[in-house]
C-alpha cells in the first residue's frame, strides 16, 4: 500500500508539472487565467494543492486587498484558497468515485474571484484515482440452468463485476475457477467496461454431473491488487438444441425525460427455431448493467421496454444496457439497447450569492457595487440560457461584467429616512419554451448618517406651575423628534444659558438631559416673579452633532399664600387705640375705617369684612366691602363708653386667609370722661426703645429750632419758671384747676365735638417725659397706655392717613425740680371759631415736672384734621401726646408755642 501511494504520488507530481508548464505557456498572458492541477484522491486536509499567486503572477498583496476568495455553486468546497500564503490546500476530503462515478477524467471547476477591480480566474482540479475500491458483484450466487445438449461453443454470459476506480485501478480481469467444462473468454464493451461469458467446452452430462458450481474471481490492476468473487451455480438441463436469436445486435431508441412512468420505449424481439416449450422465448434485462431494473422494465412475453422512473436528463443523457432472450430450454442470447435521452426545460434558473454588502451607507453615490451573484441553468442548449432583472421599483440595477456572473449596483442616490430598508427580487429567467424561472430576495439595511435636525413638534411650549412649588418638581416636558436613528437620532437637551431678574436660568429650573423634562430648581414666589422665559436646545448624538432650540415659557400661579394686612388701624404692643364718638352720632355715623391689603392677586386679594365680636352688636356694623365702621342706631346715654370690637378681614382664597384688628371706641362727648373710662387699664412695664429714638430725633429739631429763636425762647422761659417757682417749693396737695383758655369751634364734620389740648405735669422720678398735642382734624383717636397712668400720648397711625405737612411743633420744656406736683393751670384760654375737626373745643394744658427729672419734654399740636390721645397710666397725672409718623412731626408750617 505504501509503495503503490508512493507510485501514484510521483505520478501526481509528474503530471503537475506539465500542467504547469502548458499553464504557463498558454494562458499566462490573458487577463483572466485559467490554470489546473491534478491530485490523487482521499488526499488529508490541508495538502498542498498548488501556489495560486505564484501560477497566475499575483502578488500577496493584490490577494489581500481584493478578498480573494472561492466562488462554487458546489455545496461542499474541496479547497481552500489560504489568501495570507497564496497557497490552495485541500479543505473536504475528495472521493473521486462520489465526485465524478465512472466519468473520466475526473475533476472539478471552481473561480477564485478578487474585487477592486473584478477578477475572474477559473480552476480546474483533477482528482486522480487511488485504488481504494475492490471490484463487487451486484449478487452472491448465480444461477444457471444448462441443457446437456448444449452444443460445444455455447456462451453464457456472466454478471459484471463493478468496480468504482478507474484506469488501471478499474476492473482488469475475470478469473473462472479451473473446471472440464466451461472456459472463461473476456468482452470489452465500445464505452471500455469489461464482462465475461462462459464458453462451453466440453458437452455436460446431466447423469454423471447434474450441477456444477463454480466461482468467477474479479480482479483489478491496483498494487495491491483487490478482487470480488460471485458464486455460479449451473444446473443441467434435458437436450434443448437451440438457443433464442435476436433480429438486431443493437436497437436504439429515444425517450423524452421526465417522461411519465409506462412510457413505452422499443421492443425487442428474439427467436427460437427449436418448437414446443423449448421454443418459448422469455425476456429479461441483463445482469451486466446493474441498476437498470429502476429505470425501465420490460415485457417477459413481448421484449417491449417501458419506463418506470422519471428519467433525469442532467444525470444520464444516454442510457445503454444489454437485454437477454431465453428460451425453455435455458439456452440465451442477448443485445444491445441504447437510448438517448432528450432534454426538457425542466430545470429552472439557480440564482447563488457571491457577495452581499449590507448595510449601505446612504451617502453612498450612484453605481456602488453592493453584491455580486450567480446564475446557472442545469439545462442544455436554450433552456440554459439565463437572463437576469430585478423586480419592481428599487433604485437598484444590474450588470453583467462575466459570463452567469452578475453586479448588483445602486441606481441612485439613497435616503434612508425614505427608504431604510429594502428587498431586492433578482429574477432569472432561461430561454425555454414554456420558460422557467427563479427569485432570490435580498434584505438591504440603509445605514444612517447624521442628516437630519432634532425638530420640536412646536415652536413654543408654555406650562403653569402654582407658587411655592416643591423644588425638583417637574413642569413640563419638551420633546423633539430626530428623523435619523441610533446614535444619530439620540436626543440630548440641554438649557441654554440666560438671566432672569439678574439671575442664571439654572438657579429656576433644569432640563433633564435624556427625557426633555423641565424641573423646579426651587420654590416659586409669585409676588416675585410672574413667568420665565428661556430656551431649551436640542442636540443629536451625530457627528457633527445638530441642534435646534424652542422656547419654553412657565408662568407663575398665585397662591393664597399670603394673609391680609391692616394697615388701620394700627395695632400697638402695650397701648389701646380708642376711637371717639359723640353720643350725639346718629344712625349711619362713620365711626373708622379699618384699612387692609393683600399682596396676592385676583380672588386671592379680594378682602372682605365682618364683625367676629362686639360689646353692643346692635350699635355698630362693618361694610362687608370697603371696612367702614358705622352705627346702626342712634347712640344713647345708656350705651357703655368703652366699646371693643372684633373685626375679621378675610381674602376670597382657598383655603380663605384672615386677619383680625381690635377696634376700641369711646363713646363720650369729652376727654374727661373718656381718661377716667381707660385709667384702668394695667400697667406696661417695658420700655419701648422706638419711641425713645424717635423723641430724641425730635428733640434735636426743636433743639434747632430753639436757636434759631433763641431770643424769644429765653424769655419765655423766664417768665415760666417765675410762675412755677411756687410749685417747686411746695407740699400741698394737687388741687386741679381748669384753665379759662377754651376754645370752642364750631365742626361740620367728626366724630368727637370737642377738641382738647392737654399740658402734662409729671412728678415721679421719671427717665423721660414727653408730651404732643395733636392737631383737630376730621379723625380723632384715643389711645389709653396703661404703662404710664394718666399720660396721654397720641397714636401712632398708617403713614397714609396721618401723613399731613400742616402739623407743627409748639414747644419743648425740661424740669428739674424735686418738689411734689402742685398742678397749676395758666390763664391761657382760646376760642377757635370755623376750624373742621373731630372735636370742637381746644384745651391747652401745661406741663410741669417737679420731682428731679433727667429730661421734661412738651410738645404741644396745634387743632387739625387728626387727634390722638395715649392714656399712660403708669405715671400719675401725666398726660403724653403719642409719637406719630415723622412724616407728622416733620411739618414745616406747624407754629411753635412755649408754655
Amino acid at each position: 500500500s505504501a509503495s503503490c501511494t508512493h507510485c501514484i504520488m510521483q505520478q501526481w507530481r509528474i503530471r503537475r508539472a506539465v500542467n504547469l508548464l502548458v499553464f504557463q505557456l498558454l494562458f499566462l498572458r490573458q487577463s483572466e487565467a485559467q490554470i489546473r492541477y491534478s491530485i490523487p484522491e482521499e488526499l488529508r486536509t490541508g495538502s498542498l494543492v498548488g501556489n495560486v499567486a505564484q501560477d497566475l503572477g499575483l502578488d500577496l498583496k493584490r490577494l489581500r486587498s481584493g478578498g480573494a476568495r472561492i466562488v462554487t455553486g458546489e455545496n461542499i468546497q474541496y479547497t481552500e484558497l489560504k489568501a495570507d500564503k497564496g497557497t490552495l490546500v485541500v479543505n473536504e476530503r475528495i472521493d473521486r468515485e462520489q465526485l465524478c462515478g465512472d466519468m473520466t477524467p475526473c475533476s472539478f471547476t471552481f473561480e477564485i474571484l478578487l474585487e477592486k477591480p473584478m477578477e475572474l480566474h477559473p480552476v480546474t482540479i483533477e482528482v486522480l484515482d487511488v485504488n481504494d475500491n475492490a471490484p463487487t458483484f451486484q449478487n452472491t450466487h448465480l444461477e444457471f440452468e444448462i441443457s446437456e445438449s448444449a452444443t460445444l461453443g455455447s456462451r453464457f454470459v456472466l454478471e459484471s463485476a463493478d468496480d468504482a476506480d478507474v484506469g488501471p485501478n478499474g476492473l482488469q480481469n475475470y478469473i473462472l475457477t479451473p473446471n472440464d467444462n466451461f472456459v472463461l473468454k473476456q468482452h470489452v464493451n465500445p464505452d471500455g467496461s469489461k464482462y465475461a461469458e462462459m464458453v462451453l467446452q466440453k458437452p455436460l452430462d446431466r447423469e454423471q454431473q447434474p450441477h456444477l458450481s463454480l466461482k468467477l474471481l474479479a480482479v483489478d490492476g491496483g498494487n495491491p491488487q483487490k478482487s470480488g468473487t460471485v458464486n455460479i451455480n449451473v444446473k443441467v438441463l434435458d437436450v434443448n438444441d437451440n438457443a433464442p436469436v435476436f433480429n438486431q445486435s443493437v436497437y436504439k431508441a429515444t425517450v423524452i425525460e421526465n417522461a411519465p412512468k409506462g412510457t413505452y420505449v422499443v421492443a425487442v424481439n428474439a427467436s427460437d427455431i427449436d418448437s414446443g416449450s423449448n421454443g418459448q422465448v422469455t425476456y429479461s434485462f441483463s445482469k451486466s448493467k446493474a441498476g437498470i431494473t429502476d429505470i425501465f422494465d420490460i415485457d417477459e412475453a413481448t421484449g417491449k421496454i417501458y419506463v418506470t422512473k422519471e428519467i433525469d436528463f442532467e444525470k444520464d443523457k444516454k442510457i445503454e444496457f444489454r437485454v437477454e432472450a431465453k428460451d425453455q430450454g435455458g439456452l440465451t442470447d442477448s443485445s444491445k439497447v441504447e437510448i438517448e435521452v432528450i432534454d426538457v426545460n425542466d430545470n429552472a434558473p439557480v440564482i447563488n450569492v457571491m457577495s452581499f454588502t449590507s448595510p449601505v451607507s446612504e451617502d453612498s453615490p450612484a453605481g456602488t457595487t453592493i453584491g455580486i451573484i450567480n446564475v446557472k441553468d442545469l439545462d442544455s442548449g436554450e433552456n440554459g440560457q439565463v437572463r437576469c432583472t430585478i423586480e419592481g421599483g428599487v433604485p437598484f440595477k444590474i450588470k453583467s461584467n462575466v459570463r452567469n456572473y452578475y453586479a448588483l449596483i445602486t441606481d441612485a442616490a439613497l435616503d434612508r429616512e425614505s427608504l431604510s430598508e429594502c428587498n431586492i427580487t433578482v429574477v432569472a429567467s432561461d430561454s425555454g419554451s414554456p420558460p422557467l424561472s427563479a427569485k432570490k430576495t435580498l434584505n438591504l439595511k440603509v445605514s444612517d448618517v447624521n442628516d437630519n435636525a432634532p425638530v420640536f413638534p412646536r415652536k413654543f411650549y408654555t406650562a403653569l406651575i402654582a407658587e411655592n412649588n416643591s423644588p425638583g418638581v417637574s413642569v413640563l416636558s419638551v420633546n423633539a423628534k430626530d428623523n435619523d436613528e441610533n446614535q444619530n437620532a439620540r436626543v440630548s437637551y440641554i438649557l441654554q444659558e440666560c438671566e432672569i431678574g439678574g439671575s442664571p436660568v439654572s438657579e429656576y429650573v433644569s432640563v433633564n438631559a435624556e427625557t426633555g423634562v423641565v424641573l423646579s430648581v426651587r420654590s416659586f414666589d409669585y409676588e416675585q416673579i410672574k413667568e420665565l422665559v428661556f430656551t431649551v436646545k436640542a442636540q443629536d448624538g451625530g457627528s457633527p452633532p445638530l441642534s435646534s432650540n424652542v422656547t419654553v415659557k412657565i408662568m407663575i400661579q398665585d397662591q393664597n399664600d399670603n394673609p391680609p394686612q391692616v394697615l388701620y388701624p394700627v395695632q400697638t404692643g402695650g397701648s389701646v387705640v380708642a376711637e371717639m364718638v359723640p353720643r350725639s352720632a346718629d344712625v349711619g355715623y362713620l365711626v373708622t375705617k379699618v384699612v387692609a391689603v393683600d399682596v396676592d392677586s385676583g380672588q386671592n386679594a379680594w378682602l372682605s369684612y365682618k364683625l367676629q365680636k362686639v360689646t353692643d352688636r346692635a350699635l355698630f356694623e362693618v361694610g362687608s366691602q370697603n371696612g367702614e365702621i358705622r352705627t346702626i342706631r342712634q347712640v344713647s346715654d345708656k350705651d357703655a363708653v368703652k366699646q371693643r370690637l372684633s373685626v375679621i378681614v378675610e381674602d376670597n382664597g382657598q383655603p380663605s386667609r384672615s386677619a383680625t384688628v381690635i377696634v376700641n371706641v369711646a363713646v363720650a362727648d369729652s376727654f374727661p370722661e373718656v381718661l377716667s373710662e381707660f385709667s384702668d387699664f394695667p400697667h406696661d412695664k417695658e420700655y419701648n426703645d422706638n419711641l425713645t429714638f424717635y423723641l430724641v430725633l425730635a428733640l434735636a429739631v426743636v433743639s434747632f429750632l430753639f436757636i434759631t429763636c433763641l431770643v424769644v425762647i429765653i424769655s419765655v422761659k423766664i417768665y415760666r419758671w417765675r410762675q412755677s417757682r411756687i410749685l417747686y417749693h411746695s407740699n400741698l396737695p394737687v388741687i386741679p384747676y381748669y384753665p379759662p383758655r377754651y376754645s370752642d369751634t364750631l365742626g361740620t364734620t367728626g366724630t368727637l365735638q370737642h377738641v382738647y389740648n392737654y399740658e402734662v405735669c409729671r412728678t415721679t422720678d421719671s427717665r423721660k417725659s414727653d408730651c404732643k398735642f395733636g392737631r383737630a382734624g376730621s379723625q380723632n383717636v384715643l389711645i389709653m397706655d396703661p404703662s404710664c397712668s394718666g399720660t396721654m400720648q397720641r397714636m401712632q397711625s398708617e403713614k397714609s392717613i396721618l401723613d399731613e405737612p400742616d402739623s407743627p411743633l409748639e414747644s419743648r420744656i425740661l424740669y428739674h425740680s424735686n418738689l411734689p406736683v402742685i398742678p397749676y393751670y395758666p390763664p391761657r384760654y382760646s376760642d377757635t371759631l370755623g376750624t373742621t375737626g373731630t372735636l370742637q373745643h381746644v384745651y391747652n394744658y401745661e406741663v410741669c415736672r417737679t420731682t428731679d427729672s433727667r429730661k421734661s419734654d412738651c410738645k404741644f399740636g396745634r387743632a387739625g384734621s387728626q387727634n390722638v390721645l395715649i392714656m399712660d397710666p403708669s405715671c400719675s397725672g401725666t398726660m403724653q401726646r403719642m409719637q406719630s409718623e415723622k412724616s407728622i412731626l416733620d411739618e414745616p408750617d406747624s407754629p411753635l408755642e412755649v408754655s
